[in-house]
């Protein structure tokens, strides 16, 4: 995972107790390529902008990811575009929305971007608009 904090810090590693509905989890980071420190961290999902699930650490710098649907595609859960207050918008879809929830998860409208799932922190955001 990769875990960007609103301050602008990322973090990449491991959790065993990452869970969305609680308030902290415990990260291992990574400390060169693939392997990883001995020490846990404390991460409060309060100070998070977003978690985001990847396929791998590196990535793809030079990727362009698609900002929208394909007309034939029809995701599960509902279309939508998350403004952060950072400037940073997403789109994707998502089944677990609710306004007076802290977070939810998120899936990138494009299939072929790092992230798998995103967990998006609601505090971090200033809109959230259904497409």
């Amino acid at each position: 995972m990769v875990v960007r904090y609103v301050d602008g810090r990322i973090i990449k590693g491991y959790s065993h107790d990452f869970h969305p509905n609680k308030p902290h989890f415990h990260l291992v980071p990574s400390v060169a390529g693939f392997s990883f420190s001995d020490e846990a961290m404390k991460v409060w999902v309060q100070d998070l902008k977003a978690v985001f699930l990847v396929r791998d650490f590196a990535g793809d710098p030079s990727y362009n990811e698609r900002k929208k649907f394909l007309e034939e595609e029809r995701p599960p859960g509902r279309k939508v575009e998350v403004t952060f207050k950072d400037g940073e918008v997403l789109v994707g879809s998502t089944v677990g929305y609710n306004r007076r929830r802290p977070a939810f998860f998120f899936v990138p409208a494009d299939p072929k971007t790092n992230n798998l799932r995103v967990l998006v922190v609601r505090a971090a955001v200033t809109k959230v608009r259904f497409l």
